[in-house]
C-alpha cells in the first residue's frame, strides 16, 4: 500500500491525501487535517472518498494538480492515471513496513531499527514505498525498471518511487552522446522494435588533432560500430515512460536536500528542499520531504558526497579522489547539405594548451541537428582559463567553422563529468542503500562513455535491493556483482588512460597509445591521479591573463545569450543554493591570489566581482543563472563554495541535450 498525505495548512490551495492500493485498483481523495497520521498499515477512516473524475475539495479545488513551469507529469499504475504536481505535499518518503515473519530481520538489515517513522515534526507528512530512488537519469530509471521486471518475474508486489529535481524527466540531463546499447540490450531487449529515440547509427568516426589553423587526421582510437548518436535527455524521457508502464511512480520537481539517519546511523530517508522558504528564511506556504535508498544524482551528487564522507567509502576500498571535467555543449540546426546523420568527430589539441587535458566533439543527430561541445579537465593550472570562452574559440577553427555557418543554435548547456575511472570508485554500499551511476563514477574515459555503465550499475543495484527485500539477502551483493560484471573489466582495462595525461599532452598520448594498442589494458601498474582539481589551480602571478575575442553573434555568443537557450529558471524568492563557507575568502584569497577564478570557470556567469557603493570589489552570486553543472563545488581553490539543491523544478530545461 502506498500512502500520500498532505497537510491542508501547508499550502496555498487545499490539498488531498491520495491512497492507492495494489489490491483495490482505484484511487481515493480525502481532505486531510493537521492531526492526520498515516502509516502503511493504517486504515483511513476519516474524510469522504471521492471519485477521481469528479474530485473537488470543499473549497472547490480540483483534485487533479498540475506542475509548475507549464508542464505536467503523469504516472500510470494499476490501470489508472494520476497527475502529481510540484505543489503536492511530499514531506518525507520512507520504506513501507514489511509484513510476515521476515519483517523484523529486514528492518534491522536495512535500517537497524524497528521504527519506520522519520518524520519527527508534526506538520510533516510521509509517503511510503519499498524502494525510493533519487534521480531520474539513466542509472535511476534502469534501477526502477529492473526492480519492476523482477517483481513481475517473481510475482512480488514492491512499490518503487523515483524522485527527480528537474521540472520534468530529462530536464537536467545533458551528455554528448554516442550511445553504447549494451546495457539497454540487457534491460529492454525489444527496444529496437519500439519507437525509441535511438535511430541514428554511427556512420563514420573521425579523430583530429587540432592546431590553431590545421586539423591533422589521426587513427581513430574509438570503436563506435554498433553505437548510436542520441539525445540523452530524450532517451531518459522514453525510459521514464517505460518505467511508468511497469508501475514505477515518478515525481519530478522534488529536490532531495538532506539525509536522515536513525540512532544507529542507518540511513532512514532524505528530506527534500522546503519549497516555500523565502530568502529571509521565513516559511511560505508549501513544504516537502522525502525518503531514499538508491542515490542516482549524477556527477558530484550532493547527498552522495555526504554519504561517501560520512561512511568513509573511499577509504574502505582505498580508492583515490575523484577527478572531473567540465563539458560545455550546444545543439545546432545546420543546412541540409552539410548534415551527415551518424557522423562522429572527436578532437584534441587546440584551443587548449599542452598542459590542459580535454578535447572537443561533434555528433550529427537526426533532423539536421548537430551536437558540438568542448570538455575541459578541471585540474587545469591557469586560473585565467575560461572554459566557456575556449568553447567559443573552438567554433571559429577553420575546420569547424564551415560546418556551422548558416546554422542556428537550438540549445546550450553544461555539466561536469567524472574522469577518475577505476581508481576513484568508492565502496558504493552504505547502511540503508547504495550509490549508483555517475554519483559513484563509472565513466569510461577513453571511450568517452558512461551511460551504459551507469545503466548497468543501476540494474545490478536493483537486483541486490530486490534480493534484500524478497530473499533477506545483504545489499553488499551489489558490490560483489559489480566487481564480477563487465563494468569492472571495462574500467580496469581503461584505468591508466586519464592519469597518463598528468605528464602533459604528448606524454599522455604516447602512454595511452601503448596502453590501448599494445598492452590492451594489461599494463602491470596502475597509475595514480595527481592533485585534486581544486589544488591544481596555480596562483595568478604564475600565469599571464588570457584575452579572449569578443563573440560575433553568429558562431560565438555571450553568456546571457547562451543561458537563455538553456531554459534555466529558478524561483527568485528562495534561499541561495550556492553557499560560501567563509564569506571573506572571495575578497581576501580568491581575488588577490587567484584573480577571481570563479568568474571564469562557471559557464553561466553565476559569480561576478563588482564594486559596491564604497568602491570595494565584492563577489556577487547570481544563483538564478545556475546550470547545476557543479563546477564551482569542484574547482574553487579553497573549497569554499558549497553547492546545495535549490527548490525542485528549478534549473535548466533541456529537451534535446
Amino acid at each position: 500500500m502506498h500512502t500520500l498525505l498532505s497537510k491542508s495548512n501547508s499550502f496555498r490551495n487545499p490539498t488531498f491525501t491520495s491512497l492507492c492500493s495494489s489490491n483495490s485498483f482505484h484511487t481515493r481523495l480525502w481532505n486531510s487535517t493537521p492531526s492526520t497520521s498515516i502509516s502503511s498499515n493504517t486504515n483511513i477512516s476519516h474524510g469522504s472518498p471521492q471519485d477521481l473524475s469528479n474530485s473537488t475539495s470543499s473549497s472547490g479545488c480540483s483534485g487533479i494538480r498540475h506542475f509548475s513551469h507549464n508542464s505536467s507529469f503523469s504516472v500510470f499504475q494499476n490501470g489508472f492515471k494520476r497527475i502529481f504536481s510540484s505543489g503536492h505535499c511530499l514531506n518525507s518518503v520512507i520504506l513501507r513496513n514489511f509484513d510476515g515473519e521476515r519483517s523484523g530481520t529486514l528492518k534491522n538489515q536495512i535500517f537497524g531499527t524497528q521504527s519506520r517513522s522519520v518524520c519527527t515534526e508534526p506538520d510533516r507528512e510521509s509517503i511510503e514505498y519499498d524502494v525510493v530512488i533519487v534521480g531520474a537519469g539513466p542509472a535511476g530509471l534502469s534501477a526502477a525498471i529492473r526492480l519492476k521486471q523482477l517483481c513481475r518475474e517473481k510475482d512480488v508486489d514492491l512499490s518503487v518511487c523515483v524522485v527527480e529535481k528537474g521540472a520534468e524527466v530529462g530536464a537536467h540531463i545533458i551528455s554528448g552522446n554516442v550511445f553504447e546499447p549494451r546495457a539497454l540490450d540487457e534491460l529492454l531487449p525489444q527496444w529496437k522494435q519500439e519507437e525509441s529515440p535511438i535511430s541514428v547509427p554511427v556512420s563514420s568516426d573521425k579523430f583530429w588533432f587540432l592546431t590553431k589553423n590545421r586539423a591533422l587526421s589521426f587513427p581513430c582510437p574509438f570503436d563506435n560500430k554498433g553505437n548510436y548518436v542520441i539525445s540523452l535527455s530524450q532517451l531518459v524521457r522514453w525510459m521514464g515512460a517505460k518505467a511508468e508502464e511497469l508501475g514505477v511512480e515518478i515525481y519530478p520537481g522534488f529536490a532531495a536536500s538532506e539525509i536522515l539517519y536513525d540512532a544507529n546511523d542507518f540511513v532512514v530517508g532524505i528530506g527534500t528542499n522546503d519549497m516555500g522558504i523565502a530568502k529571509d528564511g521565513s516559511k511560505k506556504e508549501n513544504f516537502q520531504r522525502g525518503r531514499i535508498t538508491l542515490l542516482s544524482e549524477g556527477c558530484r551528487g550532493s547527498l552522495s558526497e555526504k554519504i561517501i564522507k560520512k561512511y568513509n567509502l573511499r577509504e574502505k576500498e582505498q580508492s583515490q579522489h575523484q577527478t572531473y571535467a567540465l563539458g560545455i555543449k550546444e545543439v545546432w540546426e545546420i543546412d541540409e547539405g552539410k548534415h551527415k546523420p551518424g557522423f562522429v568527430l572527436h578532437t584534441m589539441g587546440w584551443p587548449l594548451d599542452r598542459k590542459t587535458y580535454g578535447g572537443s566533439f561533434m555528433y550529427h543527430m537526426n533532423d539536421r541537428q548537430v551536437s558540438i561541445g568542448l570538455v575541459v579537465a578541471l585540474n587545469y593550472h591557469n586560473p585565467f582559463l575560461n572554459p566557456y570562452e575556449e568553447f567559443q574559440k573552438l567554433k571559429h577553427h577553420p575546420a569547424i567553422k564551415p560546418m556551422l555557418e548558416g546554422g542556428t543554435v537550438l540549445q546550450y548547456g553544461a555539466r561536469t563529468l567524472n574522469e577518475g575511472g577505476f581508481q576513484s570508485i568508492p565502496y558504493p554500499v552504505f547502511p540503508g542503500g547504495a550509490i549508483i551511476g555517475c554519483s559513484a563514477g563509472f565513466l569510461n574515459v577513453p571511450k568517452i562513455k558512461g551511460t551504459h555503465t551507469a545503466m548497468k550499475s543501476g540494474m545490478l543495484a536493483a537486483e541486490a535491493a530486490f534480493n534484500v527485500l524478497h530473499e533477506g539477502l545483504n545489499m553488499e551483493t551489489y558490490w560483489d556483482n559489480l566487481k564480477n560484471s563487465w563494468i569492472w573489466k571495462e574500467l580496469y582495462e581503461a584505468r591508466n588512460y586519464r592519469p597518463a595525461f598528468e605528464y602533459g599532452l604528448v606524454p599522455g598520448l604516447a602512454i595511452s597509445a601503448i596502453e590501448h594498442y599494445i598492452l590492451k589494458g594489461k599494463f602491470p601498474f596502475t597509475l595514480k591521479h595527481g592533485k585534486p582539481d581544486h589544488e591544481a589551480t596555480n596562483v595568478a602571478e604564475l600565469h599571464q591573463q588570457i584575452h579572449y575575442p569578443k563573440p560575433d553573434g553568429v558562431l560565438s555568443f555571450d553568456v546571457p545569450t547562451s543561458l537563455h537557450r538553456s531554459n534555466t529558471n529558478h524561483e527568485h524568492d528562495q534561499p541561495a543554493h550556492l553557499r560560501l563557507r567563509d564569506p571573506k575568502i572571495p575578497e581576501l584569497v580568491n581575488l588577490p591570489e587567484y584573480a577571481g577564478p570563479e568568474s571564469r570557470y562557471c559557464p553561466a556567469r553565476v559569480y561576478e566581482y563588482n564594486p559596491d557603493e564604497n568602491g570595494q570589489v565584492k563577489l556577487q552570486i547570481n544563483a538564478q543563472n545556475c546550470l547545476h553543472c557543479k563546477a564551482c563545488d569542484i574547482k574553487d581553490p579553497k573549497q569554499n563554495i558549497e553547492w546545495t539543491v535549490p527548490e525542485g523544478g528549478g534549473g535548466p530545461g533541456y529537451s534535446v541535450m
